[in-house]
């Protein structure tokens, strides 16, 4: 649906979805309390670590785990479309040791609110709620809207995590429906932004200043990677930025972790090999704040 607006779908007399490749329940990671997010799949940056590298198309892809697999054939035995995937996903469910894994799948508003509300109950005891991530979760803005009002209907808090590389009028359209934004900065320099995620960051802190301006809540949120962002100097620079242009709620350090390699090769893709930050040095830019 990127690219189509609300309006669009309901003169055509069509059902809008979104594509989802993952819902996660009891997060406790990304946001207040207990959460469930959301990820979107689909994105406009290509973070050389992405930890999620599945993410970053839009559409459903499978995912095979070499690794995993035994030989036993029983994904070829049962496909019915052997020399055209089709992402049926057949395969997958017969696999035995889950080698095989289709990411990706359509959802109408209605089925995404079905999940999110399972856990209410849990968001009120710990001042929790839903978390929409990705991918870029904005950059499928009508669909979100439409989440957004659903959940604030319900009296569930609302946070969007976002890398900020999207027309600032995509936040306008969601502020009065989200609680809190969970906003990425990667690093300062925009040439080394650009190099080592496809994109440079004016966009990104240009819309930082206004959403500041918005009044909106905010945590900033800083992927730390060793030998890429790790200095002094760099956190330094993020830190004077924000003490020019607004007070965020909450400020997180969040070191590089290698989970995310073994999806590259599972969708075909090769990775750059990173580094945690060593325990020292993250205490020296925790200082820094």
């Amino acid at each position: 649906m990127v690219g189509k607006g609300r309006r669009a779908y309901e003169d055509a007399g069509m059902i809008l979805k979104a594509t989802i490749f993952d819902i996660e329940r009891n997060s406790f990671v990304d946001g207040p309390g207990i959460r469930t997010t959301v990820f979107f799949k689909g994105c406009n940056l290509k973070c050389a670590w992405c930890h999620n590298p599945e993410s970053q198309d839009f559409k459903p892809q499978m995912m095979f785990y070499k690794d995993k697999c035994t030989g036993c054939g029983k994904c070829t035995e049962v496909c019915p479309t052997p020399k055209n995937c089709t992402l049926c996903g057949k395969c997958s469910f017969y696999c035995p040791i889950d080698a095989r894994k289709v990411c990706g799948k359509e959802y109408t508003v209605d089925e995404v609110f079905d999940e999110i509300i399972k856990d209410k109950a849990f968001y009120e005891n710990s001042s929790g709620g839903v978390t929409f991530s990705g991918g870029e979760c904005m950059l499928q803005i009508d669909f979100l809207i439409e989440i957004l009002k659903k959940c604030k209907e319900n009296g569930i808090h609302t946070a969007v995590d976002t890398a900020g590389h999207i027309p600032f009028q995509s936040f306008e359209k969601i502020l009065p429906y989200t609680d809190l934004f969970l906003y990425d900065i990667k690093m300062f320099d925009s040439q080394k932004h650009k190099k080592y995620t496809g994109v440079g960051n004016e966009l990104i802190l240009e819309n930082l200043k206004k959403l500041f301006k918005s009044k909106a809540k905010i945590w900033i949120r800083i992927p730390i990677i060793s030998d890429i962002n790790d200095s002094v100097e760099e956190v330094q620079k993020i830190k004077d930025f924000l003490d020019e242009n607004g007070k965020p709620e909450k400020i997180e350090l969040l070191p590089y972790h290698a989970m995310g390699e073994s999806k590259y090769a599972s969708i075909g893709k090769e990775t750059q090999r990173f580094a945690p930050p060593d325990n020292d040095m993250l205490n020296k830019l925790k200082a820094v704040f």
